[in-house]
């Protein structure tokens, strides 16, 4: 999925949530939970190693990452599947689209949160429109270099980008 806004996945999850059974409570991930998925218990910049190319994830071909040979540009997102998945069974956590997160954005460099030891923070939902969220995996627009696990951004949560998805997580 993609073109859809934050406000928009969570209409789809609410919406999602009365097709489950009781217990069950589809999510987005929060940026930890992302990261946590994407590295699929490695410590390398992407969860296929310390190099990156387009026979592992869907980024413009013309700019890898590391030591990996230069591949096609796609311009435009592939189905899930088209590509390996990590080590945990999880495919397309690196590029395709960013996928929102749960969490609302926040500026760890510079603030007193920069050197904290957090687990899974999050918070409330900003009530303005154009708040920002989190979003993490990069997308097919961009070099390797932005597809790093680590790697962080944030988009106001009304956009609707042709490179923004969503990854929906179940809760139980």
């Amino acid at each position: 999925m993609e073109r859809v806004s934050w406000d928009e996945v969570q209409g789809f999850l609410q919406r999602l949530q009365a097709g489950l059974p009781e217990g069950s409570e589809p999510v987005l991930p929060t940026e930890a939970e992302w990261e946590y998925a994407c590295r699929a218990g490695t410590e390398t910049p992407f969860s296929f190693g310390a190099t990156l190319s387009t026979t592992q994830a869907n980024h413009d071909g013309n700019y890898p990452y590391g030591k990996a040979p230069k591949g096609p540009n796609r311009e435009r997102t592939v189905p899930v599947k088209s590509l390996p998945a990590n080590a945990w069974g999880l495919y397309e956590m690196h590029g395709n689209v960013w996928e929102w997160c749960a969490d609302d954005w926040r500026d760890y460099a510079g603030t007193a949160l920069r050197d904290a030891v957090l687990q899974d923070p999050w918070g409330p939902v900003p009530q303005e429109q154009g708040a920002p969220r989190a979003v993490r995996g990069g997308s097919w627009l961009l070099r390797a270099g932005f597809l790093r696990s680590a790697l962080r951004s944030r988009d106001p949560r009304g956009d609707r980008y042709y490179t923004l998805g969503f990854r929906v997580a179940l809760r139980s």
